[in-house]
């Protein structure tokens, strides 16, 4: 639990006024830009910055306390791996931290680099440094699971492998907060999302909850000779995008939009209107014309 959490850096508010309830049980997807305060907000509930207001606590006990009993683990981004070391010894010389840790030969099978056991970590390429954080986070058997972009550096296919590791941690009832820039694993793993602007928590609350926020539709279409001039000064238009004829256009009132798109552009083809997804409800939410007042309602 955080409950009023404020650090600030001279005259810069990194986390300003921070309250966040996470249930046991959930997967919940810290979002926001760069400078959001996702990071900062993230080493206080491990206990590596020390918050100047507020209180965090884990499980009863302070970020300290949990962490020592093993009942966090994480994975950081920038968390260092020995270089000499093999991956093998590096999970073990972890597990031997903990009261009651993972078998060794099991941290390294659910994270899916039983192969790499015998290979040093300078011989690793990014993505598979992350398996081995992700190992490493695993070894203590924790209750609450932190991750900081864990599928950086990852391609398609270690982060879908990545995923159903993860999806078998958490069905044993285990809590996990990550923090991602991939909207899309947020849309797909997380129950829950809590976007983060300025340092603050401007909306929270399930994918679709939090899309609601936001008022508007997508048009898309196929579009020859359109130009994002012309298609900006239609009724209704907040955003728009175009890539050769496939034009993207947000809108605050799609009747309109499109009533006016297919008189300018009558030749307009595989036209689709859907509601503003989970990008747009963080580009939204995020940027610096929203309105506070507008976001302060979408908190639990």
């Amino acid at each position: 639990m955080l409950a009023g959490l404020r650090k600030h850096y001279g005259q810069v508010r990194a986390v300003d006024g921070v309250d966040l309830v996470i249930a046991p049980g959930e997967v919940v997807a810290l979002l926001g830009p760069n400078g959001a305060g996702k990071s900062t907000t993230v080493d206080m509930l491990l206990g590596l910055t020390k918050p100047d207001a507020g209180t965090v606590t884990v499980f009863g006990a302070s970020p300290h306390e949990a962490v020592a009993d093993g009942s966090i683990g994480a994975m950081l981004q920038g968390g260092a791996l020995l270089d000499d070391a093999t991956v093998g010894e590096t999970v073990a010389m972890v597990a031997s931290l903990h009261r009651k840790p993972l078998p060794v030969a099991e941290a390294l099978r659910r994270s899916g680099i039983e192969d790499l056991a015998s290979r040093r970590c300078n011989k690793l390429s990014g993505g598979q440094k992350q398996r081995v954080r992700f190992a490493v986070a695993l070894v203590s058997d924790p209750d609450l699971l932190v991750l900081d972009e864990p599928t950086a550096a990852m391609d398609v296919a270690s982060r879908r492998d990545f995923w159903r590791s993860m999806h078998s941690f958490t069905e044993s009832g285990r809590t996990v907060l990550f923090a991602t820039h991939y909207l899309e694993e947020a849309e797909t793993y997380a129950d829950r999302v809590v976007l983060m602007r300025s340092g603050r928590v401007v909306a929270d609350g399930s994918v679709a909850e939090v899309t609601s926020l936001v008022a508007g539709r997508v048009l898309r279409a196929a579009i020859p000779g359109a130009t994002e001039s012309v298609l900006r000064v239609l009724p209704g238009v907040s955003e728009v995008e175009v890539r050769g004829e496939q034009v993207s256009i947000s809108s605050r009132d799609s009747d309109a939009t499109l009533r006016a798109l297919l008189q300018t552009f009558p030749q307009a083809r595989d036209i689709e209107v859907a509601a503003v997804g989970l990008e747009g409800a963080f580009l939204s939410l995020t940027s610096d014309s929203a309105e506070s007042g507008v976001t302060e309602g979408a908190t639990r």
